[in-house]
């Protein structure tokens, strides 16, 4: 990383942000994430970049950074493969042993699949359970691999409410990801000189976030895993990119931080409910920094997030376009209490 201009210990990230992956069936995505999975539809909005397409954001009751799984819909993509420079599992966090007991359980129920670490030890993509412990390994529809884990650490549970999945089972928000690298050892730099991870060993870092105004601390994870042989596929089931949470007032530090070490970074772009920058580390997988806010309250009431499209102003002018092209989605209320 020539060029790198040493620490900038005034500059700290707050966990993960959002995930944003692909799918090729947004109805069936939100049947199996706001429906099964008991996530609530914080956002239903385009892709800022091709605004043909939805971009769906599962979430908390609040939307909060930390729990923002996004997707992006492509209708009938193929289905992808993670491989080298891909994150290929997601983590999340639940309550107890119970609560896996719970899910697999309801997920069975569904006709959805899953390894319990404790009775097996078999992995997904050839990488066994993280950390060791009790968890459940599951795929949604497309192929998407995520695993739940029990948590007992300082950060405050992010759930959402839901007519079926009671609140002591419900998912707490993201623990962090699993990544193909493939270039492993300047990823190693990237995040530990760089982003402010710590070395855990056994490829494993955590990055321990810092409380700010209107926002808690939290704590993300990242594993580093030996890539397959077989090549990566973008497409359905497949992660398009991690955002790590930043506050707003970081953000031009960040990107000097970044630029300086000879990576190419964006200009801060402007998404309306959060402000981004984008680079691709030395291993291949694309990494954002977020801003925690504005919000996903900023142009629709909490109490009915996610049930109807919102565009933000510069996009409202085609709206009349856009949204009778995209696909009717089940109605979200449906699984509000």
């Amino acid at each position: 990383m020539a060029g790198y201009l040493g620490p900038m210990t005034d500059l700290s990230l707050n966990g993960v942000h959002h995930i944003s992956c692909i799918t090729g069936d947004a109805p069936g995505n939100v049947e199996f994430y706001a429906g099964l999975l008991g996530m609530r539809l914080v956002k239903k909005t385009v892709n800022q970049d091709d605004p043909s397409v939805y971009h769906l954001f599962y979430g908390d009751e609040k939307g909060t950074p930390g729990f923002d799984l996004t997707f992006f819909e492509y209708p009938g993509s193929r289905e992808g493969r993670a491989g080298a420079g891909m994150i290929h599992r997601i983590l999340w966090r639940v309550g107890s042993s119970g609560s896996l007991d719970y899910w697999a359980g309801r997920l069975g129920e569904a006709g959805v699949g899953s390894v319990r670490s404790s009775d097996e030890e078999a992995g997904f993509h050839g990488v066994g359970p993280t950390g060791g412990g009790d968890t459940l390994m599951f795929r949604d529809p497309e192929g998407l691999t995520h695993e739940l884990l029990v948590y007992d650490g300082p950060d405050a549970p992010l759930t959402a409410a839901h007519v079926d999945v009671p609140v002591e089972h419900a998912i707490q928000g993201f623990h962090g990801a699993r990544a193909f690298s493939g270039n492993p050892e300047v990823s190693r730099q990237v995040l530990e000189l760089v982003l402010g991870f710590v070395d855990e060993g056994e490829d494993a870092w955590h990055l321990t976030g810092e409380p700010g105004a209107g926002y808690e601390a939290r704590n993300g994870f990242y594993f580093l895993d030996e890539p397959p042989a077989d090549r990566a596929i973008p497409g359905a089931g497949t992660v398009h990119h991690i955002a790590w949470a930043s506050s707003l007032g970081q953000h031009p530090g960040w990107r000097e931080k970044v630029a300086a070490t000879g990576l190419y970074i964006t200009p801060v772009i402007d998404r309306f409910y959060f402000k981004a920058l984008y680079f691709r580390e030395p291993g291949g997988i694309l990494f954002e920094l977020a801003t925690i806010g504005p919000g996903f309250a900023t142009d629709e009431e909490p109490e009915h997030l996610g049930e109807r499209l919102s565009l933000p102003p510069d996009f409202e002018p085609v709206r009349e376009q856009v949204e009778p092209n995209l696909r009717p989605i089940p109605d979200v209320t449906q699984w509000r209490p």
